[in-house]
């Protein structure tokens, strides 16, 4: 899942996929500076033409200095429950860069992804009890960049192997910048707010930033292009018009609700996904406590015009699974009009937000 994924909010994500364990058949198994300095910020988008990258190349990530001689050629990404980042490879054309990929979803809102994702090497990783590959693996693997979607992917307490250790190894490390704050105890008040405030241009930040580690920057340039301006048409052709009430509902992520109830997404990306579609949120001004918290009332009672639902596993029917959300609250003005949409990673952290927006915008303004 950017868990996604996005950003997808990794202690969610996470326990999510604990509780899934179970559940591993049906899931089929989250920037850079100026161009040619050598130097590059960790989150900074890039303006004005892409140009040829310049190595070394150094920067800040998450208060780690990573430096490249040259492009990676053996990266090892982690799991950390997100698609966000094997995703940006592919859609970069990065994939002979990959030595092997922890990262699976098993549904996509593109899906040529799934059959992508299956296709790259795994290394013969095995995971650990915190989902993830642990340390003893990763330097056996002798990647020379390991690539996580958010900082406890080196965590020494679950397992995983340390940033510091990696790097005594000669392994260059990764964090997708948007999700510093999330494992690092000692985040910024700027990582902390960049985390809380993801959006899709975090998206495109990191396919930038990839774009500019692996010498690709005009394609990643061109690809961030395209997909915003899929979004921007989006946002043209529904300007101006009344901004419908969105619900965004996991069923199949009950267990990350204390209520059992399917996982409402809020806050960040989500919402930024929403907006760009043309519509608001129904728990807009929320944050991820909604997910974690939310009772039947609370639901029961929320504005929803449009329903979104997300599948998490290949199992799932969406149009099953509207047709019971509807029936179980029939006060909605949805379930009235039969109004609703099927997304997966699409409203995660990752390079398919362009998609998401796309199938949410056709219903919340079907006359556009």
């Amino acid at each position: 899942m950017s868990r996604p994924l996005s950003s997808h909010r990794l202690s969610l994500r996470t326990a999510a996929v604990a509780t899934c364990a179970a559940l591993a058949t049906a899931l089929g198994a989250v920037a850079c500076g100026e161009s040619g300095s050598g130097t590059a910020s960790s989150g900074a988008g890039v303006n004005g033409p892409a140009g040829k990258t310049s190595y070394p190349l150094s920067f800040d990530n998450c208060g780690t200095k990573v430096s490249f001689s040259k492009a990676p050629q053996r990266v090892l990404i982690l799991n950390g429950t997100s698609v966000a980042e094997v995703e940006s490879f592919l859609m970069l054309g990065l994939e002979k860069h990959i030595l092997a990929n922890a990262q699976t979803y098993g549904v996509s809102d593109d899906p040529s992804m799934i059959a992508k994702i299956r296709a790259l090497p795994t290394g013969g990783l095995t995971m650990n009890k915190n989902f993830d590959v642990p340390a003893e693996q990763v330097l056996k693997l002798k990647p020379d960049l390991v690539v996580s979607t958010w900082s406890g992917g080196f965590d020494a307490k679950r397992g995983f192997a340390t940033r510091e250790q990696l790097a005594a190894a000669g392994i260059t490390t990764l964090v997708n910048p948007v999700n510093c704050a999330n494992g690092k105890p000692d985040a910024t008040a700027a990582e902390k707010r960049a985390y809380r405030n993801q959006s899709i241009n975090s998206s495109f930040e990191f396919l930038l930033l990839l774009g500019r580690i692996f010498d690709a920057q005009q394609r990643a340039a061109d690809l961030v292009s395209r997909l915003r301006g899929r979004i921007e048409a989006v946002r043209a052709r529904t300007a101006g018009k009344p901004a419908r009430k969105v619900l965004i509902a996991y069923p199949g992520m009950a267990m990350m609700n204390a209520n059992g109830l399917p996982a409402v997404m809020t806050g960040g990306i989500y919402d930024d996904v929403i907006r760009a579609a043309g519509g608001t949120n129904s728990f807009s001004g929320r944050g991820e406590e909604v997910t974690r918290t939310l009772n039947k009332e609370q639901l029961a009672t929320a504005q929803v015009d449009v329903l979104v639902v997300g599948l998490f596993t290949p199992q799932e029917k969406g149009e099953a699974e509207a047709a019971r959300l509807f029936a179980a609250y029939p006060q909605w003005n949805a379930s009235k009009t039969r109004t609703y949409a099927i997304v997966s990673d699409g409203v995660y952290l990752g390079p398919l937000n362009a998609v998401g927006v796309e199938k949410i915008s056709k219903v919340v303004h079907a006359d556009g």
